[in-house]
Order: structure tokens, then sequence, then C-alpha cells
């Protein structure tokens, strides 16, 4: 007899929806059949059951920024949103750059998070701050910034090469957002009196994107790292990216917002990468449904809302998302523009297998019991009082969204219609393979000492 099970269960097995039962022991899904006994119920009443969403790319802020997000309601929104692990990336205030900034960062999240969390490390100038880093616990290193965003990082071709050498040595993965500062730099020149609400979508255009992932082939292929290409948005990135059996991500913001929507969402819709044509819209999707993009992120980067409604120019790049991500994905899938099954494949297993995310990403014995509970038949559009981030605006005013109805972490419900369980400082921080490896050599240099 399991301690709980959760019955009613409609599970995608390979794209096929059974019907089943799900057993769970200590937190932790021990069998999936027809009919199990346990000692306590949750009855999933005929709804999809999912497994917990794993968002790749969140940026939290927190810290010298909990104006625009910290770890307590970031984590919160992600649950709203079906997600249960979250990654951060390095470009908060203080960047996790050095030993001491990510042991700061990760006691903050460890305090406050309300999901469990990994935490990547930043490359720039800190070559040899890399290998203590791997070791804490970094899950991998980036996102690494070929051309100033958010923070203003960046590092040029030699040094992100010597880096790249490094993190091959590791064995950990390089994750890199793929921008040409150079170009940027020329036309802000030439565009410097372009009043066009599009402006951004110019200074930073599909070149920008295919040089740099030109560039990082490039050194993917000298120094043989474990690359993965984030928030790619161009056509020609997926077609490049795909020939080289490196990995990549995509976000909702790059498969539903296009040029079109500058003039009603102006510096709303401002990210970098930013949105792009139909074409490249269209070739994304494609690419989603075909398996070339592995990987769906939120790229969750929450301004406040002062920052957003300062012109285009002057307003920070950034959307937040990760509320959002699956529930218009999960609209997507009503409508037909992508099976449930790669839905789950990107958001669950592949990031789990890709960065190497222990106890995630499936239902596989052993793993977290964390999932999901969907009815596919409940639409409802998206509005910015309806969601749970600091941000407090959305650039999917009025999208219409499938949202969970509840949601399980480890074993332990904490979302469930209206009911909300889930405490701060519960989220569990999960290391990368360098941290393992680091307690493997500790734990058989003690054994040694006993012996």
């Amino acid at each position: 007899m399991h301690e709980l099970v959760v019955e009613d269960a409609m599970v995608s097995f390979d794209g096929e929806i059974l019907a089943c039962s799900i057993g769970i022991d200590e937190g932790k899904i021990t069998r999936i059949a027809k009919v199990l006994k346990g000692e306590e119920k949750y009855d999933a009443r005929g709804r999809l059951v999912m497994p917990g969403v794993i968002d790749s790319h969140v940026h939290f802020r927190d810290m010298r920024q909990e104006e625009k997000e910290d770890w307590l309601s970031g984590s919160k929104a992600a649950l709203y949103g079906g997600v249960t692990t979250v990654v951060d990336m390095p470009n908060s205030d203080p960047p996790t750059f050095d030993a001491e900034a990510f042991k700061v960062k990760q006691t903050v999240a460890a305090n406050r998070s309300m999901v469990d969390f990994s935490l990547n490390a930043g490359v720039g100038d800190n070559l040899p701050q890399l290998p203590q880093l791997w070791k804490l616990g970094a899950l991998a290193f980036g996102e690494i910034f070929m051309a100033k965003s958010t923070g203003g990082f960046s590092i040029d071709e030699p040094a992100l090469k010597e880096a790249l050498k490094a993190i091959t040595l590791m064995g950990a993965t390089a994750s890199i957002h793929a921008e040409d500062e150079a170009l940027h730099e020329e036309l802000k020149k030439s565009l410097k009196h372009d009043p066009s609400s599009s402006i951004h979508s110019k200074l930073r255009p599909r070149e920008s994107e295919i040089n740099a992932v030109e560039a990082a082939i490039r050194l993917a292929r000298e120094t043989r790292v474990a690359m993965h290409i984030t928030h790619i948005s161009t056509s020609r990135a997926v077609e490049l990216i795909s020939r080289e059996g490196i990995t990549c991500d995509v976000t909702p913001h790059h498969l539903l917002l296009t040029m079109d929507h500058w003039d009603r969402l102006g510096s709303h819709a401002k990210m970098n990468p930013p949105i792009r044509h139909d074409s490249d819209r269209n070739a994304l999707w494609k690419a989603v449904n075909d398996g070339s993009i592995e990987v769906l992120a939120s790229d969750h980067a929450p301004h406040t809302l002062d920052e957003k409604n300062l012109p285009v120019r002057e307003a920070p790049s950034g959307v937040p998302g990760v509320e959002t991500m699956l529930p218009l994905m999960l609209k997507a899938v009503a409508d037909k523009r992508l099976p449930l099954q790669r839905l789950i494949d990107m958001t669950s297993a592949n990031p789990a297998r890709i960065f190497g995310i222990e106890g995630k990403g499936s239902f596989a014995a052993g793993n977290d019991a964390d999932m999901v509970f969907v009815d596919m038949a409940k639409v409802r559009q998206i509005t910015p009082a309806g969601l749970h981030s600091k941000a407090g605006w959305t650039p999917y005013r009025g999208f219409e969204a499938i949202f969970p109805e509840a949601v399980m972490l480890r074993g332990d419900i904490v979302l469930d219609g209206k009911d909300f369980y889930a405490k701060r400082g519960t989220g569990k921080f999960i290391p990368g393979k360098g941290y393992k490896r680091l307690s493997d050599v500790l734990k058989m240099a003690r054994a040694g000492k006993r012996t």
C-alpha cells in the first residue's frame, strides 16, 4: 500500500492518453498502474496530469532588485503556472560570477522559494572562479552574453573561447545568449534618429542572432563544449543549430508575438532578442513541432510597470512569463498547433536531460512526485490582475490560456483550485554535476579515513 495514490489520472504515455493511478511514497513516484491502494488518496477527477514543468530560464531578481521580483513572488507565480522547478540566470544584482555571490543567492532562494531551484553561474572576466562555482553546485554556465543585455554583461570571442575550454574540462554545459554586440553598436549610430515603435527590433536585427550563432557554433567545434543556445528567434539560427547537435530553447513570446505587436504593446514587447516577423515565428513553430527545438523556456524577466511604461529606447528589456508559459502552450495544444506530448517533452523530460536535473522531468519510478492537474476544457483570458508576479503587467493581456487547476510538489498538493498551500522556504536546491562529484570525492575520503 502506498502512502498516497493519485486516482483517475489521465496521463500521456508517448502521446497516448490513458487512465491510471499513480503511487507516491516519501514524495517520490513509486508505481503507475490502473488501480492502486493508498493510505491517502487524491482524486484527479479525470483531469490531464502532467509532470511538473521545469522552466530552465528565469530571472527571479531579488536582493538589490526586489522591487521587480523576489524568490517568494516569482515562485508563487511559477506554481500558479504549473512550474515546479526553475533555473535562475546569473545576471542578478549582485551577479553570480563568484563563489560569495553564488552562496548569497542560494541562501536567499532557500529561504524564500516555494519551488525547487537550480542556479546557473555567470561567465565574463572570472575564468579562475569557474571551477569553484561548478563545485558549489552551478547547474550550467550562462546565459553567457555575447552582447550586452540586462545587467550590461558581455564577453568577447577570445575570452569566450577560453571560458568554453574550461567548461569543457569540467564536463559542464555552456548556455549562450547569441547576439552580435559589434553590429548593435553600428546600428545605434545609423538609426539614432529613427522614431519608429519597432526600433528595438531594428537595433538588434535577425542578422545579429545569426552572426552570433555562427560564431558560437565555430567555438563549440573548436572547444568541443556541450553547448545550449537560449531563446532562439530566427529561422536561420534554427537551421544552423539543428545541423550541429547543439540544443536550444524557444520562448512563448517569440512564438506568439511579432513585429505587428509593437504598435499596441510598445515597451511591453521589448526583450532580447526582440520579436521578429511572421516568417521567423512560423519557422519556430515548425521547429517546435519537428523536434529541432527541444526546450520551451519562459525567459521570465520582470521589470516594474513604471520602468516598462518608458519610451522603447529607454525601457529595460524583458517580459514576465513564468506563470503564463504553460497556460499559453496548453491553449496551443487545444488549438492543434502543438501535440501534447511535444509540450510535455519540451517542458519536463528534455530540460531535465539536457541540463542534468536529477529526479525531475518524468513520471519514472524514483522521480519526485511533481504534477500538474489540468482541465483542458477550462479556457480563460489572461489579465494582469489574475497573475502573481510583482511585475503587475503582461504582454499577453487578453490572450486565451488554460491554467492548471492543481499542482503537486514532491508529493504535497501546493495549489488546489483557489486554495494555495505552499510555504516560503520549502523549495529544494538542485545542484549540478560538479557538486555531486565533489560530494562523492568527500564521501570516499571520509570512508578511507574510517578504514
